[in-house]
């Protein structure tokens, strides 16, 4: 069975998209949270979000170190990263970025499509 995720390549691509991700929230914090909060909320929302992606993971994920803080059922782990990855999506269309969060969407469309093999093997671990 081709390996597709499992890739140097890919890998970097889920890299980028997970730190474009926490900035896509930090910049919804930044156009929608009003002053004095937005300092907060654009710092706190990306870390409670990074937290929440570092902190839950699949045991022996093939994409990780292998470790996790908690180890979390692999049909949970898809929902988190799902959410992660289309809740910025999200965030770039609440921000009034709809352009940015169509790009981003077919971006994010795209990766989850090439990485069916990661999908299928959360889902049965």
């Amino acid at each position: 069975m081709l390996a597709l995720a499992n890739n140097d390549a890919m890998y970097a691509v889920r890299f980028l998209l997970e730190l474009l991700s926490l900035f896509c929230f930090g910049v919804w914090a930044w156009r929608k949270v009003p002053s004095p909060w937005r300092w907060l909320a654009v710092v706190a929302l990306p870390v409670a979000v990074g937290w929440a992606w570092g902190t839950f993971a699949v045991p022996d994920d093939p994409s990780r170190s292998g470790e996790s803080d908690v180890h979390t059922p692999g049909p949970l782990r898809l929902l988190l990263e799902l959410a992660v990855f289309f809740g910025a999506v999200a965030a770039l269309y609440l921000a009034d970025l709809r352009r940015a969060g169509r790009w981003l969407l077919a971006v994010m469309i795209a990766y989850q499509v090439l990485a069916y093999d990661r999908i299928g093997w959360l889902l049965t671990h």
